[in-house]
């Protein structure tokens, strides 16, 4: 079965670093919510455990969770991690975002 969400090489590293100094925290949830300056933002957290009715993804040892509501508006996305001028972050490729803001954390359908 193929995941509908891929999780980058360089994505999985940074998730795995951060999971070694945070080992309360180990898993990576990737969330979409109502706001942001676009009408939808992505979320991002450290997690103890999973619930129940989660997606849990693995790459290179990074596991990744995405809920059940979110996971339709994460369909066929890539989550990265990039080190760019203006910062590192967590970055998603979302095909089914008609929009994003600048920051590339908030989006429209």
């Amino acid at each position: 079965m193929t995941h509908p969400v891929i999780i980058t090489d360089r994505a999985a590293k940074r998730i795995n670093e951060i999971a070694a100094s945070e080992p309360e925290k180990p898993l990576f949830r990737v969330s979409v919510s109502g706001g942001g300056c676009s009408g939808f933002q992505y979320g991002f957290a450290f997690e103890p455990a999973s619930e129940p009715e989660d997606m849990i993804l693995e790459k290179n040892g990074a596991k990744v969770l995405i809920d059940p509501t979110s996971l339709p508006f994460l369909a066929g996305s890539e989550i990265d991690f990039v080190d760019e001028l203006i910062g590192q972050a967590f970055k998603i490729k979302n095909p089914n975002a008609a929009s994003s803001c600048g920051c590339g954390v908030s989006f429209s359908l």
